[in-house]
C-alpha cells in the first residue's frame, strides 16, 4: 500500500497548504539518495583497484498477496467480510517480531477485512527458489487461518467481495453514515476502514474532499434477459442528496469512495536490480505487458450484488481515489490549479525511463516544469527528471504533523509520500536511506487468484520474463498510448478470447544476447540504439489475441512461454523445479488458449447457471454464499475445479536444494551484503 508514517493526521487543509513543502523537500531527498547510492558505487570501485562495479547488490525478489477475511453463516447461507484484520495483524506481526525467520511479514492494508502478506526474506538469484513459492504461499494462508478461531471464518485470495456495499455484508454488522465519517459513502461503512494505521482513513477523507465530492465510480452493468433497460437506481433510498444520482449513469453499477478500490486484492511482485540503468530497463519492458497480464488474470466480475459487463479492477480503482479537481478534469478554465491532467494518480504510467525508448512516449506527459529543472541542476538526466517531474503535479494528500521537517539527508518520506501515492501499472523505487536495498522495480496489474498454485504461477512467469527479458535483451516496447488502449482492452468481459491486443512482433532487438549491465545512460550514443531510434516503427507491433501472445503464431511471433523455454534450457535446474516451472507454465498457456478459464469467466458462469438466478444481473445472498464456499472448498483443496485448474501436481518445498543453498551462501559473503526486494 506505499508509505506507512506513523504519527498524527493532518485535516486536507493543513495537508494542502503544505504541499509545496513536501514536494520541495521530497525532490531534495530524492537527489541526495540518487548522488549518495552513485558515491558509494564509485567507491566501491576505488576499492577494487578500479575494476568494473555494476552493482553492490545481487538480483532478488518478492510477491505481495493480498487476502479477505469472512465469515459463513451455514443456517442461512449468508457470508460477510469479517472485520477482524486489526485483531489479526498483532499477533501475526507479534509473531514476526519474535521470530526473525518468519515466513511471512505481515502490513495493514486498507480494509479491517484485508491482510497483506510477503515472504519473510526476498528470494535469491537461483531457478530453485520458484520451487518454494508456492509453499511459502501455502504457510503464510496457514498462518492466518490458524489465527481465525471460529470454524465459520476463512481468508480467501478474491479481488473483490461480491456484495461489498450491500445490506449487512459485513460481521459485525454496520451501518453506512453518508453525512459523517471519512468517506460519507452511501453504501461502505465507515468501520470497513482498518484501525491498524490512520493514514488509510485520512486518505479516504482528503481524496473526497480534495475532489470536492464523493469520487463517482460507473461499472458497466451485464445486460441479461431480464436486466432492467435501462438500468437505474434511485439512490435516495441509500440517503443520497441528489449529488450521486446525477453523478450516476443509466445502465451502470454506481459505486462512490476509496474503499470501492483500495478494498480490492492484488497479486504484485518486486524484482531488485543489479543498478539502476537494469531497473530502468525493466521498467519500460515491463510496462507493456502490463494490460497483458491484467486480462490473463481477469478475476472480479461482481460488484455490490450485480454482475458487470467487465471482468477486472483496474478502472474502478482509478476512479475510486481520482481526486482531480474540475479544473484539472478540463471540466473548468484552469484558475486555482495548475494542471490540466488525463489520467487519476491510480493508472497506467505516461513515460518510458530509458533514453532508448523515447520515440514511443506519444503521449503528452503534464510535468512540474520547476521540479524538472531542480532535478536536471541537481545532477539527474533528462528521462527520470521529466518522471519525477509528472510524478510531482500530485498533491501530497496524507501529511502526519510529526513527519513535516526532515532531514533531507537521512529521510526520504517527502518523496515517498508522493511517490507511494502515484498507483501506477508500474512503480519506479529508488534505495531507501541506509540500507544496502538496491533500486528496484514493482509489477502491479495481476489480480489475485483463489489459489496458491495459481498466484505461485503469476508470480514465476513474471519473473522468469525478467529473466528472459535481460538474457536475451528482448524488447517488448509499443507506443505508450498503444499500451493504454490495451489496458482498457484487458478489462472487458472475456477479454482473453474475445479481444485483440496491440503487441511487438519483433521482440529480438539485436542480433545477439547482451548484458543486462551494458546498458548504460550513454546508450542513445550506441549505433545500433540510435539506428533503431530513428527507423520508421509503423510495422513494428500488431493486434494479436492473448493466446497468440503467449503461446506464439507461426511465423509472426514466437510466444512468451516458448522464449521463457528457450531460456530455460540454457540454465540449471533441479528436477523437482523444472516439473514446478513446467506446471506453472501450462496453467498460464492453457489460461490463454482458453482451454482452462480465468477465474472472472469462471465465477460468471457459476452466477448465471446457479439454479437461484434470475437472469437479472443480481448476485444475491444465496448465490454469493454458494460461490464464495466453493471458491473455500477450491482454495483448501477439497474441491476440484478442473475448469479453472485443470489438474495440477507441483512439487513445491520449504527450502531449496542444500547444494543451491550452499551456493547462495558463498555468494552472499563474497558480496558481503544482504538486501531485499520485498520491502
Amino acid at each position: 500500500m506505499g508509505l506507512l508514517s506513523e504519527g498524527s493526521p493532518l485535516t486536507w487543509e493543513e495537508t494542502k497548504k503544505l504541499a509545496d513543502h513536501v514536494r520541495k523537500h521530497g525532490i531534495q531527498q530524492f537527489i541526495n539518495q540518487y548522488h549518495k547510492v552513485t558515491k558509494k558505487l564509485q567507491e566501491l570501485r576505488e576499492k577494487n583497484h578500479g575494476k568494473k562495479m555494476d552493482s553492490m547488490v545481487e538480483l532478488k525478489w518478492g510477491d505481495e498477496v493480498e487476502y479477505i477475511l469472512v465469515k459463513f453463516d451455514d443456517e442461512n447461507r449468508r457470508v460477510g467480510v469479517n472485520l477482524k484484520a486489526t485483531q489479526l495483524m498483532e499477533k501475526l506481526m507479534e509473531n514476526e517480531e519474535e521470530n526473525k525467520l518468519t515466513i511471512g511479514l505481515w502490513r495493514p492494508e486498507y480494509a479491517e477485512y484485508m491482510v497483506e502478506g510477503t515472504p519473510g526474506k526476498p528470494y535469491e538469484s537461483d531457478l530453485a527458489y520458484f520451487n518454494v513459492v508456492e509453499s511459502n504461499m501455502k504457510r503464510r494462508r496457514e498462518a492466518v487461518l490458524a489465527l481465525c478461531n471460529e470454524p465459520d471464518e476463512s481468508l480467501l485470495s478474491i479481488v473483490s467481495f461480491p456484495r461489498l456495499g450491500c445490506k449487512n455484508f459485513t460481521v459485525p454488522s454496520h451501518e453506512p453514515t453518508p453525512n459523517a465519517g471519512s468517506s460519507q459513502s452511501l453504501f461502505l461503512p465507515h468501520e470497513i476502514i482498518t484501525k491498524g494505521h490512520p493514514r488509510f482513513r485520512t486518505l479516504t477523507r482528503n481524496i473526497r474532499q480534495r475532489r470536492g465530492e464523493r469520487p463517482p465510480i460507473n461499472i458497466p452493468i451485464f445486460k441479461d434477459t431480464n436486466t432492467p433497460s435501462p438500468f437505474i437506481e434511485d439512490l435516495s433510498v441509500f440517503g443520497d442528496d441528489g449529488s450521486s444520482q446525477k453523478n450516476a449513469k443509466p445502465d451502470h453499477i454506481y459505486l462512490d469512495c476509496m474503499g470501492y478500490g483500495m478494498g480490492m486484492c492484488c497479486l504484485q511482485m518486486t524484482f531488485q536490480a543489479f543498478n539502476i540503468s537494469e531497473a530502468r530497463l525493466l521498467y519500460d519492458q515491463l510496462a507493456p505487458l502490463c494490460p497483458i497480464l491484467l486480462a490473463l488474470s481477469a478475476a472480479s466480475p461482481i460488484y455490490r450484488g450485480y454482475l458487470s459487463d467487465i471482468e477486472c479492477r483496474w478502472n474502478i480503482i482509478a476512479a475510486s481515489v481520482d481526486d482531480r479537481t474540475e479544473e484539472e478534469r478540463g471540466l473548468k478554465p484552469l484558475k486555482n490549479d495548475k494542471y490540466v491532467i488525463p489520467k487519476s494518480r491510480y493508472d497506467s504510467i505516461d513515460t518510458y525511463l530509458c533514453p532508448c525508448s523515447d520515440k514511443y512516449n506519444d503521449i503528452q506527459l503534464v510535468k512540474d516544469e520547476e521540479v524538472e529543472r531542480t532535478l536536471i541542476k541537481g545532477g539527474i538526466d533528462k528521462h527520470m527528471a521529466q518522471h519525477i517531474a509528472h510524478l510531482f503535479i500530485r498533491d501530497p494528500i496524507s501529511l502526519f504533523g510529526e513527519k513535516i521537517d526532515q532531514n533531507d539527508e537521512e529521510e526520504m518520506d517527502h518523496f515517498e509520500n508522493i511517490q507511494s501515492t502515484n498507483w501506477q501499472t508500474m512503480r519506479f523505487k529508488p534505495p531507501p536511506p541506509n540500507s544496502s536495498i538496491g533500486w528496484r522495480v514493482e509489477f502491479r496489474p495481476t489480480e489475485v487468484q483463489l489459489t496458491d498454485f495459481e498466484n505461485a504461477a503469476y508470480a514465476v512467469f513474471i519473473v522468469l520474463m525478467t529473466r528472459a527479458i535481460l538474457s536475451f535483451r528482448l524488447n517488448f516496447l509499443i507506443p505508450i498510448s498503444k499500451v493504454d488502449e490495451n489496458m482498457q482492452t484487458a478489462q472487458k468481459r472475456d477479454a482473453v478470447r474475445a479481444e485483440k491486443f496491440y503487441f511487438r512482433k519483433d521482440i529480438t532487438t539485436y542480433s545477439s544476447p547482451r548484458q543486462a549491465t551494458d546498458v548504460c545512460m550513454s546508450c542513445i550514443t550506441c549505433p545500433e540504439v540510435r539506428a533503431a531510434i530513428n527507423q520508421d516503427d509503423s510495422d513494428e507491433y500488431v493486434l494479436m489475441s492473448i493466446n497468440e501472445i503467449i503461446n506464439g503464431k507461426e511465423n509472426v511471433f514466437p510466444g512468451l512461454v516458448p522464449v521463457i523455454n528457450e531460456y530455460l534450457s540454457n540454465m540449471e535446474v533441479d528436477i523437482d523445479t523444472q516439473c514446478t516451472i513446467q506446471q506453472y507454465l501450462s496453467l498460464i498457456q492453457k489460461r490463454a488458449s482458453g482451454e482452462l478459464m480465468t477465474t472472472a469467466r469462471w465465477m460468471r458462469e457459476f452466477v448465471t447457471s446457479h439454479p437461484e438466478y434470475k437472469k437479472d444481473s443480481v448476485v444475491s445472498n444465496e448465490i454469493e454464499y454458494d460461490l464464495l464456499k466453493k471458491c473455500d472448498g477450491i482454495m483448501r483443496g477439497l474441491e476440484p475445479c478442473p475448469e479453472l485448474l485443470g489438474k495440477f501436481s507441483t512439487r513445491t518445498k520449504q527450502d531449496i536444494p542444500p547444494a543451491f543453498a550452499k551456493k547462495e551462501r558463498i555468494l552472499e559473503e563474497k558480496i558481503g551484503v544482504k538486501n531485499g526486494a520485498n520491502k
